[in-house]
């Protein structure tokens, strides 16, 4: 995914870029489980322990798809993918078990199987073993060959990779289970994040030359991840992947072949393998390819969208330092125009509006962004995602006012306690970025905040657990060196402290909700600003 997009285009796209129907948060149980696929809803262990327990009754594999009403990427994947026959029908041969994250004890699931990012696909086999996680990025077809291939493994992602880096041999199967895995929500159960470059280039070259397809691939995904790595990046390395891209960028085949990685990570893998006017014509050409695949019909509007983000990051490379100009401008306005008049079914569009706003605020078009997300609110799925498209602009404009304004009606509007939570604290934080000397807001923000935390241990896990620790460091930033903030720090510390006592002592939860301060206090302190 492209790691220059805004903020909400990154919240979107990080975890997988796929697209489709997701209903509101209530209904959206219901109709997953009563349609074509007989998902298993699971908001706690003891639902997960009785999928896996049918799952060994049956004999089946468990396939646990973890997700969010608002999330874009969550709609664009089950719009795709999800209602299509033969995914339908390939569900049959397994146990599909749907988590929301937003519903009671989902982020104690998530715990235990780490997961984070939002869509999230794994598959386990009967006895819990975990055998590979799934992409979201990649078109339904190949996705459905990745998954057969998955459900035949006999052998897990993790141990394939030990056995591919030993020259063991793997059947084609296995390769594209490495090739096809979703590294992006691996939450480094398969590999540590700084292995990731080279053990994916390691994988790139031990692979059969037979299939020039997946060693591409494997080789590609290993720039992205190099791309992302601290560290001045390797002179030959940069040479033989500025080659890679050039030889795949002229095959239009194996554009569409690779789509997913080619404009998921544009922006990153162009910077990482070319400087100066190379980069700027590396830029010109990997443009010229994305125009050719996005008159494919095969792909979504939702992939449109994607694969217009990934332009204008290459237009920017290409124009710079000048900003882009009005011609280029006025065309994305208009294909982003076309795409979304296109987009008819409200769910859908839960998928490209937001995104495609924020490929408009991307390239500077604050106000035509504003104004599709604005009209979009009255029918959206999910309009407090929307509302933070709004505050992000506002924002970048320099209105301090209409930023905050924004920010709290998206979390005041959000539903579910993870988003509640997550937002809450984005609120606070932004509280504090954009209004600091205002001790009675930044005191009131925080207080609503804390006032929301239910005393159950599921409140502080995962996504809720590094929402919290993530303001708690923002406030320790904050306070330190001013008695008077830190008497207001104090306050909500001593508040957040309450909550945590009415836990039972031996709830790991209650043990969470302690730390959400205590690595900020282990920290020295420096002066305030």
């Amino acid at each position: 995914m492209n790691a220059t997009s805004s903020p909400v285009m990154r919240a979107a796209r990080i975890v997988a870029a796929a697209t489709l129907l997701l209903a509101p948060l209530a209904p959206a149980v219901a109709a997953t489980s009563a349609g074509p696929v007989a998902w298993l809803p699971a908001a706690s262990d003891a639902d997960v322990d009785r999928a896996f327990a049918t799952a060994r009754a049956e004999g089946k594999p468990v396939f646990l798809y973890w997700g969010a009403v608002w999330c874009p990427p969550c709609n664009q994947v089950k719009a795709t993918l999800f209602n299509r026959p033969d995914f339908v029908e390939r569900s049959r041969a397994f146990v599909p078990v749907y988590v929301d994250g937003d519903k009671p004890g989902a982020q104690k699931i998530a715990a235990r199987f780490k997961v984070s990012g939002y869509p999230t696909m794994v598959l386990f086999k009967p006895d819990g073993t975990e055998i590979t996680r799934l992409p979201g990025e990649v078109d339904p077809e190949r996705y459905l060959l990745t998954l057969t291939a998955g459900m035949d493994a006999q052998v897990p992602v993790k141990d394939l990779v030990r056995r591919a880096l030993a020259g063991q041999a793997l059947s084609t199967q296995q390769w594209r289970l490495l090739a096809y895995y979703s590294w992006d929500t691996d939450e480094q159960q398969v590999l540590p994040t700084a292995q990731l470059p080279a053990t994916l280039a390691g994988l790139a070259a031990a692979a059969p030359a037979s299939d020039g397809a997946l060693r591409d691939r494997l080789a590609l995904k290993a720039l992205a991840a190099a791309s992302r790595a601290e560290g001045k990046p390797d002179p030959a390395g940069q040479a033989a992947g500025l080659q890679l891209v050039d030889r795949v960028l002229a095959d239009p085949a194996a554009v569409r072949a690779l789509a997913d990685v080619l404009v998921g990570y544009a922006d990153g893998i162009a910077r990482h393998v070319a400087v100066d006017n190379t980069r700027r014509e590396l830029a010109l050409r990997w443009d010229a390819a994305l125009a050719r695949l996005a008159q494919d019909p095969s792909i979504s509007r939702s992939e449109r969208v994607d694969v217009l983000d990934a332009r204008v990051s290459l237009w920017k490379i290409a124009s710079e330092p000048q900003p882009l100009d009005n011609a280029k401008r006025e065309q994305l306005r208009q294909e982003v125009a076309s795409i979304v008049a296109g987009a008819t079914d409200r769910y859908e569009r839960q998928a490209v509006v937001p995104n495609a706003a924020s490929v408009l605020a991307e390239a500077g078009l604050l106000d035509a962004s504003d104004a599709l997300l604005k009209a979009e609110l009255p029918r959206a799925v999910a309009p407090y995602y929307h509302m933070l498209g709004l505050a992000s602009n506002a924002n970048k404009r320099g209105d301090t006012r209409a930023a905050l304004d924004w920010y709290e009606q998206a979390w005041r509007k959000s539903e579910g306690p993870a988003t509640r939570i997550q937002w809450g604290a984005g609120y606070v934080g932004h509280v504090l970025e954009l209004t600091p000397s205002d001790l009675k807001r930044v005191a009131a923000a925080g207080n609503a905040l804390v006032a929301e935390l239910a005393p159950r241990g599921e409140t502080f896990y995962e996504r809720n657990q590094r929402s919290l620790q993530r303001l708690a460091g923002k406030l320790a930033r904050w306070k330190a060196g001013d008695p008077a903030r830190a008497r207001v720090v104090a306050g909500l510390q001593g508040k957040l402290g309450r909550v945590c006592g009415k836990l039972p002592a031996r709830d790991p939860g209650r043990a969470n909700c302690a730390k959400v301060f205590q690595a900020q206090a282990a920290k020295p302190s420096s002066p305030a600003v």
